[in-house]
């Protein structure tokens, strides 16, 4: 019809376009100002639709976050108070103040903190202005995990079998948990993100998981509250996508799969989920949208579903705002939630309706952490001295809310980026361009989990679609291997890069000898300078891991060079073609635009997806910064909120001994071999640095 209707001449095309529009309904005008209650990549990506439609936005931020990109990008900013988020943004009165000064309209929750707080909706609607999101009601009933499995029932929606009650007695759900059948899992009744849930696989564990969870549910909700479930053990977790309006229209942007995970937090998303039917598609649909009318929904939602082997899926719960990974919904719709979600809020009908809405191509979302999966995910803070990123473009996006020079700070989520990718075609042609895209994202200053993310995306079992929950447990040996031994090569690489770049600095700062060693200049001459004399100059290395590796370089020709490292020779020729741009050939083979990042006494490369660090050792004279001998260190800045021993105290290996909360997550530090506590040096409540003896043994 489309294509018949063009071919039409325009004065004919006019009159029925102008006939057409008139028979839609009005629609209300955007909100002139809008507040965002949120911070980082969340805050940025609200302002980017906002500004698209001329919307002002006034952003909120912490001490910690004074020079953050969402602040530098809003229209308007303002102070509310000291890093600690229940000091800062879960404080509701102060933003509400801020609203009324600024003269905003609405408040978009964004994701995290007051998100699906119904007491900030309510607070919202009596001081006058719109909460971009859903009524307290809907955020009360389904913010409540066992409340709404109940809601759940009544609307015919399936549920994992598991205990909801209100009695909290340790008894009870000790009682509970034996009738339900082991394994089980503890999960926060106001939880999310992964935050108080903890597997228990037999009765012993049970006690402390449940208070480690209530701490990890009273730090991060305000609600100490717990639920006892069946835990399924190969499940995949899909989600729907679901809007409603004011109207009583509600329609599902069909699913995502969510599966992949690490600490029951999601790693690499994508839609749609590989190996659905449109029959299971449209029954998990349905149910979604059942769930969302029987609690009366308005706004952006995604209703989670646990699905087994066999295809049968259960209600989870009901995230009652934007998602983090919506763009991957977006990219295979092609809408913009967060433009649905202002004009919702403003009180127009759904754009669309559900016959309108089809799935184009397929896309990826990669979360990129401040974490080393090599130590159990252990988040990290610390400065990005280079963040490089993959061009953005129709098939790219990167979602951020940090800047190469920014921090990561302790006090919040570690996330530095969501790279997100779609291709109009098949679900490995997607798979492609996420490979090709994590290969071009390049992080110094601290631990990420790109290398994790490449092998990851690379798995054959990941790429047949084979995903379920456990999937990172697994295939754990593949996934996350040991450290490897820096190859030759890769030294050869860093040693002419160094050499060419020092070269190059010597030349153009002396006009006195442009072969002699500048002060500064990692390179030592070995033996006297002589005419026509090939003089080798040698350094030291530092691998990953502390060793030495010992290098030398002899200049043999004009822009051909021997370089000797880790037992090999090695015939290089090579050249800087900018000055974080290498191209060379080692031994033949040729290695073409290397990336360089020289930090100081660091020095990284990257090359086609793999990355290896090489590192001058600091002045030898210097005492060793390591801890003695029996000493257990705080793994990051955190606070001590629990110690389990005391000076005298015989403890056996993995017994736990402190525990520490950081980055809204519980952190235990065990002991690595049996042994007597000697000493203790913090108490509960200590805010610890990083890297500082908490306990030793003897």
């Amino acid at each position: 019809r489309m294509m018949m209707f063009s071919r039409l001449p325009v004065t004919y095309r006019l009159p029925l376009l102008v006939r057409y529009y008139s028979t839609l309904p009005p629609s209300i005008p955007h909100f002139d100002k809008i507040l965002i209650a949120n911070r980082g990549e969340i805050a940025c990506r609200v302002m980017r639709t906002a500004k698209k439609h001329g919307v002002k936005t006034v952003a909120v931020y912490s001490e910690a976050d004074a020079n953050s990109m969402h602040v530098s990008e809003a229209d308007e900013s303002r102070l509310i108070g000291p890093p600690p988020a229940r000091e800062s943004y879960l404080r509701g009165d102060t933003i509400i103040k801020v609203a009324k000064a600024t003269g905003a309209k609405a408040i978009h929750p964004g994701y995290g903190f007051l998100s699906e707080n119904a007491e900030f909706a309510e607070l919202c609607h009596k001081e006058g202005i719109v909460f971009i999101g859903p009524p307290a009601s809907a955020i009360r009933a389904m913010g409540s995990k066992s409340a709404s499995k109940d809601i759940m029932v009544a609307a015919g929606v399936p549920v994992v079998p598991g205990y909801h009650g209100e009695d909290q007695n340790l008894e009870t759900l000790q009682r509970e948990a034996a009738k339900i059948g082991y394994p089980v899992l503890i999960k926060a009744v106001l939880g999310g993100g992964g935050k108080g849930m903890r597997i228990v696989e037999t009765p012993e564990d049970l006690d402390d998981a449940i208070q480690s969870s209530k701490r990890e549910a009273i730090s991060s909700f305000g609600d100490s509250r717990v639920l006892v479930e069946k835990y399924l053990r190969n499940p995949r977790h899909i989600e729907i996508q679901v809007f409603a309006d004011t109207q009583g229209n509600v329609v599902h942007l069909f699913e995502r799969d969510c599966s992949v995970q690490r600490r029951h937090q999601k790693v690499i998303e994508e839609a749609p989920a590989p190996h659905m039917t449109a029959e299971l598609r449209n029954q998990m649909g349905q149910a979604a949208v059942a769930a969302a009318k029987a609690v009366g929904y308005v706004g952006a939602g995604t209703v989670e579903f646990i699905m087994d082997s066999d295809g049968t899926f259960y209600f989870m719960e009901m995230n009652t705002r934007l998602q983090v990974e919506h763009p991957i919904t977006e990219m295979i719709t092609q809408q913009d939630l967060v433009e649905w979600q202002l004009l919702v809020a403003a009180g127009n009908p759904l754009p669309h309706k559900q016959a309108d809405l089809s799935i184009h191509g397929h896309a990826f979302e990669a979360r990129i952490y401040a974490e080393d999966p090599n130590q159990n995910f252990l988040p990290g803070t610390g400065k990005l001295t280079l963040m490089d990123t993959p061009s953005p473009s129709d098939h790219i996006r990167v979602e951020t809310g940090v800047r190469q020079g920014d921090e990561v700070s302790v006090y919040y989520d570690p996330m530095i980026a969501k790279l997100v990718v779609w291709d109009n075609g098949d679900r490995l042609s997607a798979l492609r361009r996420l490979r090709s895209a994590l290969d071009k994202f390049h992080v110094e200053g601290l631990q990420t989990n790109l290398a994790f993310l490449r092998q990851l995306s690379a798995h054959p079992a990941f790429e047949a679609g084979e995903v379920e929950t456990g999937f990172i447990p697994k295939h754990s040996d593949k996934l996350l291997p040991p450290a490897s031994e820096i190859p030759a090569d890769w030294v050869a690489l860093g040693t002419l890069a160094s050499y060419l770049a020092s070269s190059s600095s010597s030349s153009s700062s002396s006009s006195s000898s442009s072969s002699s060693s500048s002060s500064s200049s990692p390179w030592d001459t070995v033996g006297p300078m002589r005419l026509n004399h090939v003089s080798k100059r040698q350094m030291i290395w530092l691998d990953s891991a502390g060793q030495r590796i010992p290098v030398s370089i002899s200049q043999t020709a004009p822009g051909r060079y021997t370089i000797e490292a880790k037992g090999q020779n090695i015939e290089a020729r090579g050249n800087l073609t900018t000055p974080q741009t290498l191209t060379a050939h080692l031994n033949g083979t040729m290695y073409k635009d290397v990336k360089v990042v020289r930090q100081g006494n660091n020095l990284s490369l990257f090359y086609e997806g793999k990355s290896f660090s090489l590192s001058r050792p600091q002045d030898e004279g210097k005492s060793s910064t390591s801890s003695a001998v029996g000493s257990l260190q705080s793994p990051m800045p955190g606070k001590i909120v629990k110690i389990n021993v005391k000076p005298g105290d015989e403890v056996q290996k993995g017994a736990a001994l402190v525990v520490m909360e950081a980055m809204k997550m519980e952190h235990t530090i065990r002991a690595p071999t049996a042994g007597v506590v000697d000493s203790v040096r913090y108490s509960v409540n200590d805010i610890v640095e990083a890297k500082v003896v908490l306990v030793t043994l003897k």
